[in-house]
């Protein structure tokens, strides 16, 4: 008796109509759910931990030769409360005219820049063309950093007007990357030519600081990302509050979304203070958070889509290629992330 009892419950658990089917689906699913909001989060915090030790790197050479020398901590101190009411903003349009006026600040400071970087710029020959496979792990980290923003991106076309114009082969999101990879790769190629192993974790930070061109570009910069730091903000802030707080809350539900709002904008000023280092920073969050974000977990939820119908295609490709990827991704979150801390703490030594 006992045996038909084992039977009939596992018979009712692989059957896909059985109650016990979906509650396990509705416990994985709210677990996976909130690993990929906690890992939205960390990600999304991380960008503006970087862009505050950004602008207070970019303002702190700019001033010091002006003033007297404050400490990178103190220009941070200064920023927390413009940064605090910028995120006050509540609607993602609002931000819109913000954010094209960063874009243009920025393609201002890019053109400048290369002024810079084309000025007695050495032969190629002059540097080494390959680096050691144990940095390769930071340059994966800062790579995904760079190009992937799965956070903004679904927040975009969400408050778009015509988000049908979003997708497709010449939609916004293809021919906007399709502008940042190409000036990725021109920064990333000519700045290397230029300075070399000496290249800073921004381009900004070798530029000559006595310069008043040179001081207008790091002006123009910190001005740009500070805007910026309002729209990053804006994904963890609605993560946090429209998934788990605001139907916990009966009362004065405006009071603590800006509560919620100043507690992300502090978190990410501790963090900055705590590693001001703005490379390492980079890989950092780029390998622990987007080698899953953009790459394990897209591999992962494409099988789970196909796998009733088992339409992998011929030879199951699908399915190999998103192994391949899983195993890529966490394979890079694991060797990047612990490089980036190790390299991290000794650069306190």
């Amino acid at each position: 008796m006992e045996n038909s009892k084992e039977e009939y419950i596992n018979m009712q658990l692989i059957d896909s109509q059985s109650p016990y089917k979906n509650i396990i689906d509705l416990k994985n699913a709210i677990i996976f759910r909130g690993l990929v909001d906690g890992f939205m989060i960390t990600y999304q915090l991380g960008i503006c931990c970087v862009y505050i030790v950004f602008v207070a790197t970019n303002i702190k050479q700019v001033a010091d030769q002006y003033w007297n020398p404050l400490d990178v901590t103190t220009h941070m101190l200064i920023l927390l409360l413009p940064l605090i009411l910028i995120n006050y903003i509540r609607n993602l349009k609002l931000l819109a005219p913000f954010s094209t006026l960063a874009n243009l600040i920025t393609f201002v400071g890019l053109a400048m820049t290369l002024v810079y970087m084309f000025k007695d710029l050495p032969s190629i020959s002059e540097r080494e063309m390959y680096g050691s496979l144990r940095n390769f792990s930071l340059y994966f980290g800062t790579t995904l950093f760079a190009l992937e923003a799965v956070g903004v991106i679904i927040a975009l076309e969400n408050n778009m007007k015509t988000p049908q114009y979003f997708g497709g082969y010449c939609g916004v999101l293809n021919i906007g990357m399709t502008v940042i990879v190409i000036l990725y790769i021109i920064m990333g190629f000519f700045g290397y030519i230029k300075y070399g192993s000496e290249a800073a974790g921004s381009v900004t930070f070798n530029l000559p600081q006595e310069e008043a061109m040179a001081q207008s570009i790091k002006i123009m910069f910190a001005i740009a990302i500070f805007i910026t730091y309002a729209l990053q903000a804006y994904v963890p802030v609605e993560i946090l509050w429209t998934t788990y707080l605001d139907h916990r809350i009966q009362n004065r539900k405006i009071l603590w979304e800006y509560v919620c709002r100043t507690v992300v904008t502090m978190v990410t000023f501790v963090l900055a203070i705590a590693i001001p280092r703005l490379g390492l920073f980079i890989s950092l969050f780029g390998a622990l958070c987007l080698s899953a974000l953009g790459i394990a977990f897209p591999a992962i939820i494409e099988i789970c889509v196909l796998w009733p119908d088992n339409d992998f295609g011929p030879l199951k490709y699908i399915l190999i290629k998103n192994i391949l990827l899983i195993v890529f991704g966490l394979l890079g979150l694991v060797v990047g992330t612990y490089v980036s801390i190790v390299d991290i703490v000794n650069s306190f030594k």
